[in-house]
């Protein structure tokens, strides 16, 4: 690391990192991370009471800070440490308000997602499958074939049937209806 930048106070940080613009000045921004970072984990111990939570408000205030010195959006260079307690504040803020809001989610929606029971996967039946395809015609059990056994497109299938890809989907759906209903009972 540059002495330079060490001996340089914050505001001169802050000025030169506004100043790099499209060229990020690497030296002055790691500086400045090295001296806001202890600061605002000891800030995310003492209101969020965890050390993962308070890593990631370290991450997310230094990385939005950095973003909006990039675009010169702080006025006070002077004032950078306001500025950096100002984002803890509003970042604790945020996640305090998103983890209200989970928790009344869960307490409102909680029992239906206990009440909803997974859907174990049914057991092909492939007799009665291949009786469904055998009341199919033979065009409607050939779209179906070359559309999901040889997973050809609607034009490969209209162009080897002599038929528009049009036609083929209109036949594939109508086709998969019946199988539906057929499996399902419902003939």
């Amino acid at each position: 690391m540059h002495a330079r930048v060490r001996e340089t106070d914050d505001a001169a940080l802050v000025r030169a990192i506004a100043a790099a613009g499209a060229r990020p000045d690497r030296a002055a921004e790691g500086e400045l991370c090295r001296r806001f970072a202890p600061r605002i984990r000891l800030y995310g111990l003492a209101h969020l009471r965890d050390a993962h939570a308070a890593a990631d408000l370290v991450q997310q205030v230094l990385l939005t800070t950095l973003v909006r010195l990039r675009a010169g959006e702080v006025r006070e260079p002077e004032r950078i440490a306001s500025f950096v307690l100002g984002m803890c504040r509003m970042t604790v803020l945020d996640l305090r308000r998103g983890v209200a809001r989970r928790a009344l989610l869960l307490e409102t929606y909680g029992e239906l997602e206990a009440l909803a029971e997974e859907a174990e996967p049914r057991a092909l039946d492939e007799a009665r499958l291949a009786g469904c395809m055998d009341r199919l015609s033979e065009r409607e059990r050939s779209v179906l074939v070359l559309s999901f056994y040889a997973e050809r497109s609607a034009d490969e299938v209209g162009r080897e049937l002599a038929l528009s890809s049009a036609n083929v989907r209109v036949i594939r759906h109508r086709a998969l209806d019946k199988l539906r209903r057929c499996m399902g009972g419902g003939e």
